[in-house]
């Protein structure tokens, strides 16, 4: 299945007749640029493409009342004296001949797309549609918006499809008021908008807007605000907004459906916003979201006035929901100081509504920093450790250079192996002999001989790669030639992903054979130049022998025996006890310290005394392989392997992973546990920052109250920075 696209030429029709320096941002070139890049990428034509119908007055009253209805209906008949009479009577608004079918337009094709999602026609997609529609109310235009596109839809998916759980992220710069008044008191929509505010100084100067309008009678806790008190916003604060505050709350929700109001004048550019996220984060965040409600995800078009941010931003929309791995975001991963206060006073206004958000206080671990010895790195086969070596792995191709071209080489029989028919098998896929000797002679010196040499892999080329290393028999030991062979593969395989011409892969290897597999991974990766490796080992596995803790290998274990931070680059904390302990982890600890360690490639270990069930590991891997832009190797026990492969391997390809459940909150203990290692931690990784911790409980942090600027305050010059 392929990614909806639903669009119209028709809607491009409405335009400003007059002069009106604040609405003429609103333009029809706007989606003609957009389409012209999607084109020129070639990511229109990887689509399934839907020609938007126009939505039904029924459907419109969903939410729009009957008057409002006609009277928009009225202003295909109106002069152009008439229409401007009638747009002043609304706040930056115009109406054009044309707008009510470019508006009905709009409505149904969000609707489209949402029954092509619901109904398996496509796993996600996109609606380009104008006008936007988030500002709308029920009987008024707003802000260019003449019908509420996704609240319609919402509502929708709840009559048409029967859904009891809806999330509306809106990440457009301005506050999308029009849906929060429309779904203040439904429980069954979770709403969340970021936006400029400057403690109500940025339209639409609402109150409201701010973080401590949570929702009214039942649907109080389902209206969710994040205030931007400043201009200049990037990546970091924007990843640290997803981290700390949405997806702790969506993954207590639990959506059956994700819909985004998908504003692009919150980029890099956009005169309305002045903010700095790079397009970039717009496939991070997108991904970030798919791991919700199974990957059905529905993008609606909001804002967006620059024509070549907004474009950009929506081709790497597109390009995550088609599964593609986004680039590497780069640059300072650490999020500014007035938008940890703005986090801050979300989760507060929040916290007595969720439970993933409160805090415990009971008496927890304190680990501290121990000194790490610092051990020479020995020379590795392949070359020195230091030298450089051109990867290209931070490079960002838009598109495919080329086809996809998958490959299978395999040392045991394929019975097992369920491979599609364009796959080609490959008998001799290896480096060369001679290295990997070398290998074999360094891993036997290491560790004894331990049987690292039983395998049976899979390998698959450029896009996405799936390892299946398993013994050849259950207690058949395979010649010196098999054995080599197999591990000269696994090496090809390493080899791939550090070049860039395959993505991922999994391993599945004796369990006496993992710390010593593990160990040949990373120093091969070292000895190919790679500078950084995050190493998540989820279950008892010590440090590699012999392998300096210098700054290139980010270790972190999940399952150890004791929570312990050896080094900013050597952390150990046991297995949470629940599925909220485990998302705190998840988004509290793994994804903050891989975002802002940037690991060229993730070498995932995971044993069957882990403790983690299968779907756990999955949402791991699946948000691993977002900040890592697809490289990650997972290390399996053969003897458990087999389910978790399967499982694996469409995560690994980009799609959702499975649910995890029931939500059960974090024991006081783990919630503990995670404060402490948090505390030590974020001098050296900044977007672990949780103001409520970090500072405002060790009272080092002054708090601006809701509401109120700091004095002096520059609202239009100040940047975060």
């Amino acid at each position: 299945m392929a990614t909806a696209l639903v669009y119209h030429e028709d809607m491009t029709a409405a335009r400003l007749l007059w002069d009106d320096p604040e609405c003429e941002l609103e333009r029809p070139e706007r989606l003609a640029a957009v389409l012209s890049l999607l084109r020129l990428r070639g990511l229109e034509q990887r689509c399934l493409r839907l020609s938007a119908c126009e939505a039904s007055e029924a459907e419109l009253g969903l939410v729009h009342s009957p008057e409002y209805v006609a009277l928009v209906r009225e202003t295909q008949t109106l002069d152009e004296d008439e229409l401007r009479a009638l747009s002043e009577q609304y706040d930056a608004v115009y109406f054009h001949p044309s707008t009510f079918h470019c508006a009905r337009l709009a409505v149904g094709a969000a609707l489209q797309l949402v029954d092509a999602v619901l109904t398996g026609a496509a796993p996600n997609g996109l609606a380009l549609v104008r006008p936007p529609g988030h500002h709308s109310h029920r009987a008024a235009a707003n802000g260019f918006c003449v019908f509420n596109n996704v609240a319609i839809a919402a509502k929708h998916a709840k009559q048409k499809h029967g859904l009891h759980r809806i999330l509306i992220v809106d990440w457009d710069v301005h506050h999308g008021q029009g849906i929060q008044y429309i779904f203040e008191d439904d429980p069954s929509v979770l709403y969340f908008s970021w936006h400029r505010y400057e403690y109500g100084r940025f339209w639409p100067f609402l109150r409201e807007s701010d973080a401590d309008a949570v929702g009214q009678g039942q649907g109080r806790g389902f209206t969710v605000n994040l205030p931007w008190n400043q201009v200049g916003m990037g990546n970091a604060d924007y990843l640290a907004a997803f981290l700390h505050v949405l997806l702790p709350l969506a993954f207590e929700f639990n959506p059956e459906l994700v819909l985004v109001s998908a504003g692009f004048d919150s980029a890099i550019g956009d005169p309305e916003g002045q903010m700095q996220a790079t397009p970039e984060c717009f496939a991070h965040l997108t991904q970030l979201l798919q791991v919700l409600a199974g990957g059905r995800v529905c993008a609606v078009l909001e804002g967006g006035y620059h024509l070549d941010s907004l474009s950009e931003s929506v081709c790497m929309t597109v390009q995550a929901l088609l599964g593609d791995p986004g680039p590497v975001l780069q640059g300072s991963m650490e999020p500014c100081q007035s938008a940890l206060e703005s986090i801050q006073s979300v989760r507060a206004a929040q916290a007595p509504h969720w439970t993933s958000l409160q805090q415990g206080r009971a008496p927890g671990p304190s680990p501290s920093i121990c000194p790490t010895e610092g051990r020479p790195l020995p020379l590795l086969p392949g070359g020195p450790t230091g030298e450089a070596a051109a990867l290209g792995l931070l490079g960002f191709h838009p598109t495919p250079a080329s086809p996809v071209h998958m490959a299978v080489a395999l040392t045991g029989p394929s019975a097992t192996l369920a491979l599609s028919p364009e796959v080609l098998l490959q008998e001799e896929v290896s480096v060369g002999r001679q290295e990997t000797e070398a290998w074999a002679r360094w891993a036997g010196q290491a560790w004894g001989g331990a049987s690292v040499l039983c395998l049976q892999l899979m390998y698959c080329q450029l896009v996405h790669l799936f390892l299946w290393l398993a013994h050849h028999r259950q207690h058949e030991s395979l010649t010196q030639d098999k054995a080599l062979s197999a591990l000269g593969k696994f090496l090809f395989l390493a080899d791939g992903i550090l070049n860039g011409k395959v993505t991922c892969g999994i391993a599945a290897i004796p369990a006496c054979a993992k710390a010593a597999t593990l160990d040949v991974a990373i120093r091969q990766s070292l000895s190919r130049g790679a500078q950084r490796l995050l190493c998540l080992v989820l279950g008892e596995l010590d440090w590699p022998l012999d392998i300096a803790d210098d700054g290139r290998i980010l270790w972190l274990n999940i399952g150890g025996k004791e929570t312990a931070v050896r080094s900013a680059f050597h952390i150990s904390t046991p297995l949470p006890g629940t599925t909220g302990g485990f998302l705190n982890y998840t988004l509290g600890l793994v994804l903050p310290l891989a975002y802002s360690f940037q690991p060229e490639l993730v070498l995932v270990t995971v044993g069957p005394a882990q403790g983690l069930q299968d779907p756990h590991v999955a949402l791991l891997a699946a948000m691993l392989r977002i900040p890592a832009a697809g490289r990650v190797l997972a290390l399996l026990e053969e003897e458990s392997a087999s389910q978790l492969v399967t499982t694996l391997a469409p995560v690994l390809h980009g799609e959702a992973p499975p649910s995890l459940g029931p939500f059960l909150m974090a024991s006081p203990e783990d919630i503990q546990t995670l404060k402490c290692l948090r505390a030590q931690l974020e001098p050296r990784w900044k977007l672990l920052q949780v103001a409520s911790e970090a500072q405002g409980e060790a009272g080092s942090c002054h708090r601006v109250p809701l509401g109120k600027p700091p004095s002096g305050t520059n609202y239009t010059d100040q940047a975060c920075s």
